[in-house]
């Protein structure tokens, strides 16, 4: 009696078994989905969570990789000599690992650069496909002709552009010789990176963007600047700030500022396309001796044809449609996010970078308290357009003329107070 009612018990849960199946599993993939989702937006807001711990070891052990690739022929370049055999460019530390991304300080000839790479690794990067069909020795039968066609897509991949074969100079791989080889895959991994590509390109248009100092398989070495911080009271490190100490670096950042609107300006007037920063915080960018703002991590900048390519995705509501600094809206009839993007650079370099110096007074009590105040209803409507219609977020030409006239202004009442 026992046995069958315990059978029939069996059956019943079996019968229900596909219905309850049916559940558990729809429970789990709604659980999952829910988790996917939460550490989506945790690594959007935080993208470093996922990094790995920066280590001078490591470093050092990746370094010591990259020297015994070239010493086995497989890459080659213009630092590789003087890192792997010279002695000549020395490693001083790590900065930091993102992401996969290595950055690295070194003493160059007594001289302190970064090392950077997407990948620890050479072999990280897909070959170049030429050189695998090719049997040629040392990969001198590579016809240049096709190569020229693919260095072209690649440069058009990073930058949505397309250039002339007169435009490639910069990626071009040099004569032909015993390292030929080593370095077509070379350049190959170094234009599989954005950041290197846009550096290479602009280096010699703009005073504003890091110069290529010269490369060794896939890392390339840029200046090094220190960078900005929110830990820094005035974003960058001003210590040195000629003057009085409440009037150097009111003058330092009047002067920075200023800079951050020539860059604006150039970025969007001085190239054939307009080019977008899509990641706005200190830590990007670095200021020389003489104020110069530069941006010195340029992964989340886009011409203006591939910023519309990226915003032109699916969507259910505006807030689809923000890739980190850059804006669209949302097309309900279509759910589609519009390719324009509805707020500038002008607009989050206000929200980002001048809030933080002139929402409260200047520590200098040379500036006029109404051309202070003057300044920061200026940078407050450049932060916060606040249009009625709602389309667009964008800072208005004319808000971009006051800042510049206010802040030359600011810089008289400086010099006037010194003298």
């Amino acid at each position: 009696m026992a046995r069958a009612a315990g059978a029939r018990g069996r059956a019943r849960w079996c019968g229900r078994r596909g219905r309850c199946g049916r559940g558990a599993l729809l429970a789990f993939a709604a659980w999952t989905a829910g988790w996917v989702l939460a550490a989506a937006l945790l690594l959007r807001a935080h993208p470093g969570v996922l990094s790995e711990r920066c280590t001078d070891e490591k470093s050092r052990r990746i370094l010591a990789a990259l020297c015994q690739d070239y010493r086995g022929g497989a890459l080659a370049g213009d630092l590789c000599e003087d890192l792997c055999v010279a002695g000549k460019l020395l490693f001083q530390r790590c900065l930091h690992y993102d992401r996969g991304k290595k950055v690295l300080q070194a003493d160059w000839r007594g001289r302190p650069v970064v090392l950077k790479s997407r990948e620890e690794a050479f072999s990280s990067f897909p070959p170049l496909s030429l050189l695998e069909e090719e049997a040629g020795e040392g990969g001198q039968d590579v016809p240049e002709a096709e190569l020229l066609l693919m260095v072209a897509g690649e440069v058009k991949s990073a930058l949505g552009l397309e250039l002339s074969n007169s435009s490639l100079g910069p990626w071009w791989p040099g004569r032909r010789g015993p390292r030929w080889r080593g370095q077509l895959a070379s350049l190959w991994a170094l234009l599989q990176q954005e950041e290197y590509v846009y550096f290479s390109l602009l280096q010699d248009l703009s005073p504003h963007v890091l110069p290529v100092l010269g490369s060794c398989g896939h890392f390339y070495a840029v200046e090094f600047l220190a960078a900005g911080s929110p830990h820094h009271r005035a974003l960058f490190p001003l210590d040195r700030a000629p003057g009085a100490p409440g009037g150097g670096q009111a003058k330092a950042i009047s002067d920075i500022a200023l800079s951050f609107l020539d860059m604006v300006n150039h970025f969007d007037s001085d190239f054939s396309h307009r080019l977008h920063l899509c990641d706005i915080k200190p830590e990007n960018f670095a200021i020389r001796s003489d104020f110069t703002v530069v941006a010195i991590d340029v992964d989340m900048a886009f011409f203006e044809p591939k910023m519309r390519e990226i915003l032109e995705q699916n969507c259910t509501g505006d807030e689809d449609c923000n890739f980190f600094d850059c804006f669209s809206r949302c097309d309900l009839r279509v759910n589609k996010c519009g390719a324009q993007r509805i707020n500038n650079n002008l607009q989050v370099i206000c929200d980002k970078i001048f809030r933080h110096w002139f929402s409260a007074p200047l520590k200098s009590s040379a500036v006029s308290f109404q051309l202070q105040l003057q300044l920061q209803e200026a940078v407050q409507e450049c932060a916060d357009p606040g249009v009625p219609s709602g389309n667009t977020r964008k800072a208005a030409p004319s808000v971009f003329w006051k800042l510049r006239r206010l802040l030359q202004a600011t810089l008289r009442e400086l010099q006037e107070a010194e003298k």
